[in-house]
């Protein structure tokens, strides 16, 4: 007697070549965890189709509402995000059921000539979509007399890279996670030290989301998660929402956690938040013990923000009420 075969969990995912890629992680790890196959369901949210900037389209959130609702409707089993385009509130009906490992959260430089950034000629320009990315590349300049000129950009990874290629721009910064998953890593002319650039909070990660009820789905997906992970983004992201309350600029952080190489025994968080042409850049960070548990984690996110806010970061780019 043959034993039916199982039913394919359906995973949605973004149509873009980096979403795919991602998302086939995500189904491998999977299929080695269950034991069962699993089909990508292709999603096309607002993000992908929209040309405006994504400054002006919102941000985070453009490319994952369709996903959320695609979950909420039970189209698909599971969603896979670039847990930096999660907007910071969690929503109703969903649980983030898995963080896995992070990949390289720093940001990449893709310059022409294998220029690395302090040996870009001045007044070169740089592509970057990310209000962020400017502030911080705009304030590393500035301190090393560079005069350079952020141009922002849409488009895939592709695309971006094109315009280096065609001469349009002297330079582009992409996440060195994504260039990685897409096998295009060897194409960075350097790995922009946090020291100097902090990424979004969260960037390298993926997040793992399913819905709330699916008590099943949600403890097979748990598997797949990284509790060190989940601590170091928990801190950014409580970091960035305490931020974005009392603050509308870019907001920088990063979670290292600190060990000797065999136990990790304390957790640093630094955060960055500057206006974009880096005239002005509010740096701070923190250190502690490791967290306990994500409400801690997420204690030291509000701590630092707080210390932030305090020393100026709310008055730039114009005040929100808190």
């Amino acid at each position: 007697m043959t034993t039916a075969p199982a039913t394919p969990l359906r995973l949605g995912t973004r149509r873009s070549a980096l979403a795919m890629a991602q998302s086939g992680l995500i189904a491998d790890r999977v299929r080695e965890l269950t034991g069962r196959p699993v089909e990508l369901v292709e999603i096309t949210t607002y993000g992908d189709v929209s040309r405006e900037q994504l400054a002006q389209i919102g941000g985070t959130g453009v490319f994952v509402s369709a996903l959320r609702e695609a979950l909420l409707r039970g189209e698909i089993d599971f969603a896979v995000h670039s847990l930096k385009d999660l907007p910071t509130a969690e929503p109703e009906g969903l649980t983030l059921a898995a963080i896995p490992r992070r990949a390289d959260p720093r940001d990449a430089l893709i310059a022409r000539d294998g220029l690395t950034f302090e040996q870009l000629p001045s007044g070169a320009r740089i592509g970057t979509g990310s209000p962020r990315r400017a502030a911080q590349l705009n304030a590393w300049a500035r301190s090393s007399g560079l005069a350079v000129e952020t141009v922002p950009i849409r488009g895939n990874v592709g695309t971006r890279i094109g315009y280096v290629r065609s001469g349009e721009l002297d330079a582009v910064v992409l996440a060195a996670a994504g260039l990685s998953r897409l096998g295009r890593i060897g194409e960075a002319t350097e790995i922009l030290d946090a020291d100097h650039v902090l990424p979004a909070p969260g960037q390298g990660a993926l997040a793992v989301e399913c819905a709330a009820a699916d008590a099943e789905m949600t403890a097979l997906l748990a598997g797949l998660d990284d509790p060190h992970t989940r601590a170091a983004v928990t801190a950014e992201r409580s970091l960035l929402a305490a931020l974005e309350a009392g603050c509308s600029a870019p907001v920088g952080a990063l979670a290292d956690l600190l060990g000797d190489g065999q136990v990790v025994t304390e957790m640093r968080l630094r955060g960055a938040v500057g206006t974009t042409d880096g005239s002005t850049l509010v740096q701070l960070s923190t250190t502690g013990p490791v967290p306990a548990s994500p409400d801690q984690a997420a204690d030291l996110g509000r701590e630092l923000a707080a210390e932030m806010l305090a020393k100026g970061a709310a008055g730039l780019m114009g005040e929100r009420a808190l």
